[in-house]
């Protein structure tokens, strides 16, 4: 069964390779172009130690999802594409709620299967802002769910 663990500077790597196939396979309302230009900021947090990064290992030890956390606000979650839909997301947001009790988060709203599977963690929408964190038109929905 996979477990959950923090991150080391040797994952990451891997990390960003699965945050580049997630975010291909699920954020549809990006270019590749777009894409190319969040790497770097991706790869730079990553190693800034900003965010607190749990990391879902395989049996095997091979990363397969991460999330990074900002105290209780969920950042960032990627699965391997090819691991979604078994259970490993609800794993790592159930790792955060059982830290923090109370989660927010911002979602893209463009990622309709990201937002009804928050929904379906519990979370409730509470604001909606036009733009995203660089200010594109890239629209987020605030959620959040009391622990």
């Amino acid at each position: 069964m996979p477990t959950i663990r923090r991150d080391t500077p040797a994952d990451h790597p891997a990390l960003h390779a699965i945050w580049r196939r997630s975010v291909e396979a699920t954020h549809h309302f990006l270019t590749i172009p777009e894409i190319d230009a969040l790497a770097p900021l991706v790869e730079q947090l990553l190693g800034s130690g900003a965010l607190t990064v749990w990391v879902l290992v395989s049996e095997e030890g091979e990363p397969i999802g991460w999330m990074g956390m900002d105290g209780a606000k969920l950042e960032a979650l990627f699965l391997d594409p090819d691991l979604r839909r078994q259970g490993h997301g609800r794993r790592l947001v159930g790792h955060a709620i059982r830290l923090h009790g109370t989660v927010m988060l911002d979602v893209n709203e463009q990622n309709p299967d990201a937002v009804r599977f928050y929904e379906a963690m519990g979370f409730t929408v509470t604001g909606r802002s036009p733009l995203d964190g660089q200010g594109k038109p890239f629209p987020l929905l605030r959620m959040w769910r009391r622990g």
